[in-house]
Formats: structure tokens, sequence, C-alpha cells
């Protein structure tokens, strides 16, 4: 499921895109965040559904090879442990994987199926495929654990099939390493004699809330937020201050004044973290430091907004 960490990204990349293009049709905008945050489902479905489909080509292969004119013995007896893999069936039989497929029309990989072979033959090629199909163990943790390492070794650090998903859709690039961290997640919980449920997109109720408040009230109150920013930083001049820097700032101070329940820390170290993915080489330090300023002088004010212990 989404995290408020990278729900905050999701918001930042919203408004960064509403301030750059001028708009004024919040509807509009909050419609297009919440279709982001979706469509990053989908690309988790995939992911995982990805690993059906090389199972699924190995299978072919297999029968394949088995009709030969001059078949080999290898040909007509082929080691089917790969193919026989638990967690490959748990999730080609998974209810909920297949309706969503069917429901949202993910035929992905039946048009380009060509990055399935690619994965396909990066798996064989592999000492991880050749190390399990030698064993002689069989049993569902160590299905579990082959599959595991191969979509930690071979498919997420895939080249192309980024760039694949990036053409596919542009905020997928994001997206990607969360996404590989929660297959992987998934795939680590599954049990044997368990059957495969798609996960929740968020975690209840009042994430999904979260996105569109702080989005909102990011965007109503930005111009206020930054005459904030502006008080702290007296020898800066607001266009020497990077956007996303200025972004992030303004969705801090967001957060002390309009989130009771988060604490001022998690805010701080949230948004430090991001900077370090999203913006330039000193923009947490910058950020940390704005932010303790913004923090003691709303403390000392009494305009933080906070209930409960341990949440300054």
């Amino acid at each position: 499921m989404i995290n408020r960490r990278h729900i905050r990204v999701k918001v930042m990349q919203s408004v960064y895109a509403l301030l750059q293009s001028k708009s004024d049709n919040l509807t509009k905008e909050e419609k297009f965040l919440y279709a982001s945050i979706d469509k990053m489902y989908d690309l988790y479905v995939l992911l995982i559904r990805l690993l059906v489909e090389v199972r699924n080509m190995e299978k072919n292969h297999i029968e394949i090879s088995r009709k030969k004119f001059l078949a080999t013995s290898e040909d007509l007896n082929p080691n089917i442990k790969f193919i026989n893999n638990q967690v490959f069936n748990t999730l080609n039989e998974s209810v909920s994987l297949n309706e969503y497929l069917e429901t949202k029309n993910l035929n992905y990989w039946t048009l380009d199926n060509e990055y399935i072979t690619e994965i396909w033959k990066q798996i064989k090629e592999s000492e991880l495929y050749a190390t399990y199909m030698n064993s002689k163990h069989s049993n569902f943790q160590e299905d579990k654990e082959f599959v595991v390492a191969i979509f930690k070794t071979i498919v997420a650090p895939n080249e192309k099939l980024a760039e694949y998903f990036e053409d596919k859709n542009i905020s997928w690039l994001d997206d990607i390493p969360f996404v590989n961290t929660w297959i992987v997640k998934s795939l680590n919980q599954l049990n044997v004699n368990q059957s495969f449920q798609l996960g929740k997109l968020y975690k209840d109720e009042d994430d999904k809330k979260f996105v569109v408040d702080l989005f909102r009230k990011v965007v109503l109150k930005h111009t206020e937020f930054e005459k904030e920013i502006e008080d702290k930083t007296p020898n800066w001049d607001s266009d020497r201050i990077a956007e996303v820097d200025m972004i992030l700032i303004k969705m801090a101070i967001c957060e002390f004044v309009n989130f009771p329940s988060i604490p001022t820390r998690v805010t701080i170290n949230e948004y430090i973290e991001i900077a370090k993915d999203y913006s330039t080489n000193k923009s947490s330090y910058f950020i940390n430091g704005v932010l303790d300023k913004i923090l003691k002088d709303f403390t000392t004010s009494k305009r933080l907004n906070k209930i409960g212990r341990g949440l300054l």
C-alpha cells in the first residue's frame, strides 16, 4: 500500500504542476492527483503479473520443445521445477489479481511480450536459476526465496523495463522504486496454501483523505506560506530558492498548522528525505534550517496546532 512519504511526493508533484500551469481548476487537479496514485496500483499489478507471464513462457517453451521432430531426451523429459514453483502458481490462480487485470484491461504483456522474453532469458542465464533448478529440495520457502531473488536482481533493476514503463506513464518512473519494494514485501508475506490477495492501495480512509487535504491546503495558502519562508530567509531572494524546495517547505508548514496528529519531527524528517531525492544536493540542509526556524517561531507564538504528547 502507498505510504505517507509517497503520498507527499505525489502531492508535491501535483502542486508543482498546478503552480507551473497557473491553473485555478482545483477539482480537475485533485482528480488528476488521485488518478496518478491509482495508476501506481496498475504498475504494482502489472509487475506481479509479469512474474506469471515469465513462468507461462517457460511452460510454452517446454511444450514446444517436446513436439520437436528430433526432440532430445532433455526436451522430452525436462526439469519442470520452474513452472511448478508454488509462488508462480499462487499468483497465477489469484482471483483478485486476474479480476483486476480484466476489469482494467491491462493487457500490456499480451501486446508487448518482448519484455517478458527479455526477463525470461535473463533468468534462464542466471546463476540463481541454475542453483534453484539443480537443488534437490522442493518446498514453498525455497520457491518464495527464489522468486523474491529474481525479482530483486533481475526484474527490478531492468533498464529496458523501466524505459517501457516511463513511455507508458511518465509518473511511473518515480513510482518504480516504491512499487518494487511493495512487491517484495507482498511476496515475502505469502505462506503455503494461502491464496494471493491484492493489497489495499491506501492503509485506511485517513490516508486517502490526507492526499486531497494536504494538496488543497497547500495550494489555497501557498502565498501565505511563502511569506513565512521569506521572513525566515531575509538574505535569500525567493527566486534563488529552488521551486521544489519552496513547495516542500510550504507543505511542511501546512502540516505544522493543519494536521494536529502528525508530529513536527516526522514532518521535518519526511521533507528532508524527499528533498534528497527530488532537489539539489544542498536542499536537505537548507530545508532543515528553514523549518527549524519556522518551528521555533510557531512554538514561541503558539501557532502550532498539535494535540497529544510527543507531537512537538
